[in-house]
């Protein structure tokens, strides 16, 4: 395995991981921040900007991890950088969101 295969497969856990939060309320229907929005990150986007915005997210992330190397699941290494990603990612948007829903 290549360096840059770890570091696409961190990337796609960070993706993922950003996906559920607009996916989740996209799909509900509920309005939710998102890079679209005005002020960018703060402001809140419809449900549809949110399902789009979410499955763009999901998508690269299917590319970053399943398009790039070899990911395997049985491979301890694998699954720990991409569950890296998706920690650390879930740890900012908690804090992030947070902010606006009550969670901090």
């Amino acid at each position: 395995m290549r360096w840059y295969h770890y570091v696409a497969y961190f990337f796609g856990g960070a993706f993922l991981a950003n996906a559920l939060p607009h996916l989740g309320n996209g799909i509900s229907g509920h309005a939710f921040q998102s890079p679209f929005a005005s002020p960018p990150g703060e402001g809140l986007s419809s449900a549809m900007v949110n399902v789009a915005w979410g499955l763009f997210n999901l998508a690269i992330g299917y590319l970053l991890v399943c398009r790039v190397g070899n990911f395997n699941l049985r491979e301890t290494r694998h699954v720990l950088i991409l569950g890296a990603g998706i920690l650390i990612m879930s740890f900012m948007l908690a804090h992030s969101f947070g902010r606006f829903h009550g969670g901090l």
